[in-house]
């Protein structure tokens, strides 16, 4: 794997979480920790993981309820 294929799967990742973000905040919902797992793109061969992190039972719910 060279690096420009670990820079484009970062970046991939990046443009997924932005429109994942953009969705949710069209959903009115808002996950704050919501990001890139750092430690999945901190190896010689990153393999990115989106990070959904902690919320409240009431976010919770919302997702569930926009996923339906």
């Amino acid at each position: 794997m060279g690096s420009q294929h670990a820079a484009d799967c970062v970046e991939g990742a990046e443009r997924t979480l932005a429109e994942l973000r953009d969705a949710l905040t069209k959903a009115g919902i808002k996950l704050p920790s919501l990001g890139i797992d750092p430690n999945s793109v901190a190896r010689e061969a990153p393999c990115p993981l989106v990070e959904s992190g902690r919320c409240s039972v009431e976010t919770a719910a919302r997702l569930g309820a926009a996923l339906r």
